[in-house]
């Protein structure tokens, strides 16, 4: 399947499957007090839940890659989204607490193909500024459901009660599967398929980590997850009890932060044609680095934070903006020398984006609140990391420039 073949139709339903992880994780969160009060966990219970669902995206990405390598990339996402799909019908269903929790990890486990595999089947049908380009396109689509989703599960809640949003859940893996079997070719040749073994998928994980140009790009593409994790989990805090915003007002801002984290993704995607994704990527690291400084500095002082909620909004997103220019071309480059195993490369940066994104709120919750310094100091650990990361992908070996 050429590039060229790749419609726009094919980007937005590969964009709506991928967004299938933000959607399930962030969807319920409104729903919390009632899955507590109706499964009878106990005060706290729900974030249990949470973790169940972590867990299985964690274990499931890392037997995704190997799988749509070995049998092609359609099966496994038709399976993983029917599994997600039965899941999610259960936890719609059960009455009983641990019962839900085991749904929340089989889902997960299901709904991880969607995580991995169309990242793969990106790097199958183009490589280089093509690539770049349509990466931007899928995370257009797939960056703004972590914003939307609390929004849409507060919808729901007004319609029905906690288990209509896991109804929604099905109905979406439902809606995904026949998506796939009416529009999408399987990208993987036969002859290109690598067989599958416990013994060559250790070694194959290991072969792509010690890979300079995947571990650079990879670190850096799992910063600057790091970094929308550390806005997103500080942001009730930030938006409630500092800023006084509002439940308006909080929504407007989410929704100006996801329009320019989706400038920056399409700006991305033009400019690729006319310069290097590197050049690209540390043009918009060196702004976010400057961006970061000045917003912890101004959160120190007291300045950003309840007295200046305008400029508080605007460094944030000043800084989402130029994450999407960095995370569609550190994607891509991860990819360059993996095109033979890219579902196994895929599935190895989306665990190390959740394994080290996800820490991002146990740093942001350690901080002292009350002001805009946890959220400060949290996005700019991570933009750190993107930095260091960047100097371990100048020192790796150069890859070139691909405009096939």
């Amino acid at each position: 399947m050429p590039s060229g073949s790749f419609t726009p139709w094919l980007i937005v339903l590969l964009g709506l499957v991928t967004a299938i992880g933000p959607l399930a994780t962030d969807m319920y969160l409104p729903a919390f007090p009632e899955v507590e009060r109706d499964l009878g966990g106990g005060p706290g219970s729900a974030q249990f839940t949470l973790g169940a669902w972590f867990f299985g995206l964690a274990i499931g990405q890392f037997s995704q890659g190997p799988l749509s390598d070995r049998f092609g990339r359609r099966a496994p996402l038709v399976i993983g989204l029917a599994i997600f799909a039965v899941a999610s019908a259960g936890c719609a269903m059960v009455q009983n607490y641990h019962l839900f929790c085991l749904c929340r990890f089989l889902g997960a486990v299901g709904g991880s193909a969607s995580a991995v595999i169309p990242r793969a089947i990106v790097r199958d049908v183009a490589t280089g500024k093509k690539g770049a380009r349509i990466m931007s396109q899928l995370t257009l689509v797939f960056g703004v459901m972590p914003v939307l989703a609390p929004s849409l599960g507060s919808i729901v809640l007004k319609f029905g009660n906690w288990r209509w949003i896991f109804w929604v859940g099905a109905l979406y893996g439902v809606a995904g599967i026949v998506g796939i079997l009416l529009s999408l070719p399987d990208t993987l040749a036969p002859e290109r398929r690598i067989a599958f073994s416990p013994v060559r998928i250790a070694s194959r994980y290991i072969l792509i980590l010690k890979e300079p140009v995947f571990l650079s790009n990879a670190l850096l593409a799992t910063f600057s997850t790091f970094v929308m994790f550390a806005y997103l989990g500080s942001a009730p805090v930030l938006f409630e009890q500092v800023l006084h915003f509002s439940a308006g007002q909080f929504g407007l801002f989410f929704g100006v932060n996801a329009a320019a984290f989706i400038l920056g993704t399409q700006i991305n995607g033009r400019l690729v044609h006319k310069f290097a994704m590197p050049f690209l990527l540390e043009a918009a690291l060196l702004w976010a680095l400057g961006v970061g400084v000045l917003f912890v500095v101004l959160a120190l002082a007291g300045i950003a934070g309840e007295h200046h909620p305008i400029l508080t909004c605007a460094l944030i997103t000043s800084i989402t903006g130029a994450l999407g220019f960095i995370g569609p071309n550190a994607t891509v480059m991860s990819f360059y020398h993996h095109g033979h195993h890219a579902g196994s490369a895929s599935a190895m940066l989306g665990t190390m984006q959740f394994s080290i994104g996800s820490l991002s709120s146990v740093l942001v919750g350690m901080l002292p609140g009350g002001s805009a310094i946890p959220t400060a100091i949290g996005m700019m650990t991570g933009i750190l990391g993107m930095a260091a990361a960047d100097l371990m992908r100048r020192r790796a070996p150069a890859i070139g420039t691909e405009d096939d």
